[in-house]
């Protein structure tokens, strides 16, 4: 019997030993079988290489990034989830993902900082007196209820992870702007002025170029909307064919549909003016193209960027999902985008990660210090320049309409395709 007892010690001895030497200076998942390649699609604003080598880095995973078109990928997303493990883009895709099957619920309790994110996906507000604005704001569209509808309410499945967020204007070339437009009073109507005929850009995305317009429509007094959130059908009659006259007047000179493609019509002035994400004026200029990004008097158009969880996706790849989650909100990756003119949902997180003349520049909206630097290593911002819209609080206590699907979807996207191709 003691004989015995020393076989199986000397065993189970044998086997830690073996085990110890297998998993030295290796993670979990290289252990007999290859790591996981998890697939991600999105647009180019978060879907960059930089992001896709450190996740890689600290997860010990193999990521695929897919980046494409706003448009063109949640078409993809919605017709074939079994083609992506998670999806990035903005909170109007959410309605459209979720009515169409092809997204999960997270379970929050699995995601690691989830009591570090902010009020602005809880409760709609960074500030007690902030305005919501109109359309989805996010904070209607997160929580997942028990019949599966989307609401307010909070329960412990969410449609998406809260993450990267901004809000979004236009952008123009400081030094060509018409000399009777007053730059400290900035307006969307700027888009449709007559003054910029011919050199005006806007994103080819219906659900985010829309509201650009709407706005622009309304600050020039061409018509009101009495929801701007949710634009009745006759509205949308009226507002398209003030467009399509427009065009065929031909005051645009382009539809974008990528933040390369929106860097290329500006720095070859193709436009004078566009549609425009941060990433973009903050490439710019990095180029010493001086664009600026307005503030207009009206109001922002405001985005929250979602990650969801496809609902095809399982077992290894689930878990491997939730982990590249957790490591967004984790402090490296808000510190990235915060350079590119984003916010992340946990900014205390991403705080240590940045010197102190970014955050006062990024967050604080105070002038910079010194020269800062974007993503990519370039100057992007000079000494004693601020940020349009002030502090994060003051630019999301002004958000005039969020991206949104409303519910003249159908018949917007009919209307839209309509105008491009007039």
């Amino acid at each position: 019997m003691e004989n015995a007892q020393k076989t199986l010690n000397r065993r189970r001895v044998l086997k830690g030993a073996l085990a110890t030497w297998l998993t030295a200076g290796s993670t979990p998942f290289a252990i007999g079988r290859e790591k996981p390649v998890l697939r991600v699609l999105g647009t180019h604003v978060t879907l960059q290489e930089a992001i896709r080598q450190q996740a890689e880095q600290d997860l010990g995973i193999r990521i695929k990034f897919e980046p494409g078109g706003s448009a063109i990928v949640l078409q993809k997303a919605s017709m074939n989830p079994s083609g992506f493990d998670l999806y990035e883009q903005w909170s109007n895709s959410i309605n459209v993902l979720w009515r169409a099957n092809a997204i999960q619920a997270i379970d929050k309790r699995k995601l690691t900082y989830w009591d570090e994110i902010n009020n602005l996906t809880k409760t709609g507000k960074v500030t007690a007196d902030a305005k919501i604005g109109a359309g989805d704001a996010p904070h209607k569209i997160i929580n997942v209820q028990e019949d599966g509808t989307l609401s307010d309410k909070h329960t412990n499945n969410i449609s998406f992870l809260p993450y990267v967020h901004n809000v979004d204007s236009f952008g123009y070339l400081s030094e060509e702007v018409p000399a009777d437009l007053d730059v400290n009073n900035e307006s969307w109507g700027w888009l449709l002025d007559s003054r910029y005929s011919g050199k005006v850009g806007i994103v080819n995305d219906p659900t985010i170029g829309l509201f650009d317009l709407a706005l622009a429509a309304q600050a020039k007094g061409f018509m009101r909307f009495e929801n701007i959130g949710a634009i009745t059908h006759a509205e949308l009659d009226k507002l398209f064919g003030l467009l399509i006259e427009l065009k065929q007047l031909q005051h645009f000179s382009g539809f974008w549909t990528s933040v390369p493609e929106s860097v290329h019509f500006m720095r070859s002035k193709r436009v004078l003016i566009e549609s425009m994400f941060s990433p973009a004026v903050s490439d710019l200029n990095g180029q010493n193209i001086p664009v600026k990004f307005a503030a207009p008097r009206e109001g922002y158009r405001g985005w929250h960027g979602v990650m969801c969880l496809s609902s095809a996706t399982h077992g290894r790849v689930k878990d491997v999902a939730y982990e590249y989650m957790n490591w967004w909100l984790s402090g490296w990756p808000g510190a990235f985008i915060a350079r590119q003119g984003y916010y992340i949902s946990n900014p205390q997180r991403s705080k240590p990660l940045l010197s102190q003349s970014e955050w006062d520049y990024w967050y604080e909206g105070k002038p910079a210090s010194e020269a800062l630097s974007g993503p990519d290593g370039k100057v992007s911002v000079q000494p004693g320049q601020q940020r349009s819209g002030g502090s994060y609080e003051d630019r999301f206590s002004h958000v005039a309409v969020w991206n949104t699907v409303m519910p003249t979807y159908e018949y917007s996207l009919q209307k839209w395709y309509e105008f491009i191709t007039s």
